[in-house]
């Protein structure tokens, strides 16, 4: 993605608010990572015009990467609406997958149609250590689709995210970056310089990390 992009995405996420810091509050990630910094994708689509810069992001992504595919994807909860979005604005079919089988009915975690031996592009709206995303990789490989990219709309940038999507086979492509981000969010001062070195130093190292002692 050029800089502009990345910088037009990171400045929709942060007029509505979808990224917060909060190093003196930190948060747990459902992996137990502590973290300063939270991420709230779901708040795009309460905001439609941050939301369409979005869309025409993922849009405008697939062009730019030339990404060939029949069916878009997207993992409950966070990247349905996107995918949905797409699909219609691309005219192409849509599904979804469901973090885990469900316990009635037919049991299955995608919904919307077969995938068998279809290309399927997979969207996500934030990918942290990338167990969600992988696992609706799998899920979709096991139904007989070919999967080989996810997009999504931004990454913490984990290296063992990294290193799980290159051992899986799927290159993870992102509408803007962290480094974005904290640009942005420096030029508003959205924190001060003492809480910029403390979530860098989290970004260095995520799961060595500790909060300070108040």
């Amino acid at each position: 993605m050029s800089s502009n992009t990345k910088r037009s995405i990171a400045k929709a996420l942060l007029d509505i608010g979808a990224v917060g810091f909060s190093p003196r509050s930190p948060i747990t990630f459902k992996s137990g990572i502590v973290s300063p910094v939270y991420v709230d994708n779901r708040r795009l689509i309460y905001h439609p015009q941050e939301w369409q810069i979005i869309v025409d992001g993922f849009t405008s992504a697939i062009h730019d990467l030339s990404l060939g595919f029949d069916i878009v994807a997207g993992v409950a909860v966070g990247g349905v609406p996107h995918s949905s979005a797409l699909g219609y604005i691309l005219r192409k079919p849509a599904v979804f997958i469901r973090k885990e089988s469900k316990g009635h009915g037919t049991g299955q975690r995608i919904e919307g149609g077969d995938v068998a031996g279809r290309r399927v592009l997979l969207l996500e709206d934030l990918v942290t250590t990338g167990g969600s995303s992988l696992s609706a990789v799998t899920a979709l490989r096991e139904a007989g689709a070919i999967v080989a990219d996810v997009i999504a709309i931004v990454s913490y940038g984990f290296a063992a995210a990294a290193s799980a999507f290159a051992a899986a086979k799927v290159s993870l492509h992102t509408l803007t970056d962290f480094v974005t981000i904290l640009e942005l969010a420096e030029e508003r001062a959205l924190y001060s310089a003492d809480d910029e070195d403390i979530i860098r130093a989290w970004f260095r190292d995520p799961h060595a990390w500790e909060p300070a002692q108040t």
